[in-house]
């Protein structure tokens, strides 16, 4: 006993407490980082989200053209200054950031299904269905994603369902590698081992299983794909192959701007840009801290 309380009270073990007092604090301090972040991340997009709802609903008149009013600088009538073409650019530039993110989340959707779906499958029947897949995915990497997108939204060219295909049907590669990786490693575990042991087909194994443990995986990337989705959406709208000139999408309000920041109406490319970044700051601040909570980190934990 004496020998014990001696090797306990000697500097080595001291020093080793030390450093675990200090790993716990560093947890509990990036724990509270984390939280906060979240908080931050929620509460700035949710007042981006309800101010897209509510001033276009109550004010709108979104696209009243005045040309009377053309290109006037920001004003208390006019917070953000009218455009081109006399209308209102704080409540076009709102309704223009609903639109855009509708448009980004429902293009989500479609590319995380079909990226969920694509991976589940590799990586659940291997051999030749893994690879096929993969080459698959590998040739639509290799095309880049904005010039895919400008051939599909070609085809059908001012429709809304045009722009949603360019941008689902360009980004589910990565969701499809992502979910593989995961069913990879779940192929291994022992409740997997028993299901094929006791008889069951892959498609039991892959309904039952396997789609609903990726399911955090695949929801974190479609998180991540949102701002991705924004910015894409925005690139086709300014380009003038994206969503037809009367809807108020971001790209579209930038688009029109572009000539008018040459006779120095800046504010009709600034505050709707403004707009944009604040809502892909704050979605991917929602995105990192998701990530932190759903993958958690490799801790070394003494023993004692």
């Amino acid at each position: 006993m004496v020998e014990l309380r001696q090797h306990d009270s000697s500097p080595t073990r001291k020093g080793e407490w030390r450093d675990v007092a200090r790993s716990r604090a560093g947890t509990k301090r990036g724990r509270g980082a984390t939280r906060s972040r979240t908080r931050l991340s929620v509460a700035v997009l949710a007042l981006l989200l309800l101010a897209a709802v509510l001033v276009p609903w109550l004010s709108p008149s979104t696209g009243l053209v005045d040309y009377g009013s053309v290109r006037m600088p920001p004003a208390p009538g006019h917070p953000f200054g009218t455009d081109t073409s006399g209308r209102d650019l704080f409540t076009r530039s709102w309704a223009g950031l609903r639109i855009s993110l509708l448009v980004a989340a429902v293009s989500t959707l479609v590319s995380t299904v079909l990226g969920s779906v694509v991976g589940t499958v590799a990586g659940s029947f291997g051999g030749w269905t893994d690879r096929l897949l993969m080459r698959l995915v590998d040739a639509v990497n290799s095309v880049p994603h904005l010039l895919l997108g400008i051939v599909i939204v070609a085809l059908y060219r001012g429709t809304v369902l045009a722009v949603v295909l360019s941008i689902g049907l360009t980004h589910w590669a990565t969701v499809a590698r992502v979910v593989r990786s995961e069913v990879l490693g779940l192929r291994e575990r022992p409740y997997v081992d028993a299901a094929i042991s006791a008889g069951a087909s892959r498609w039991w194994i892959l309904r039952r299983h396997m789609l609903p443990a990726v399911v955090p995986q695949a929801s974190l990337s479609a998180v991540l794909l949102v701002p991705h989705a924004v910015f894409h959406e925005t690139a086709l709208s300014f380009l003038g192959l994206g969503l037809p000139p009367h809807l108020a999408s971001i790209g579209n309000i930038l688009g029109d701007g572009r000539e008018a920041v040459l006779l120095g109406a800046w504010w009709i490319v600034a505050f709707p840009a403004l707009l944009l970044v604040a809502t892909t700051l704050a979605v991917s601040g929602l995105a990192a801290a998701w990530r932190d909570r759903t993958v958690p980190a490799r801790r070394s934990e003494l023993t004692l």
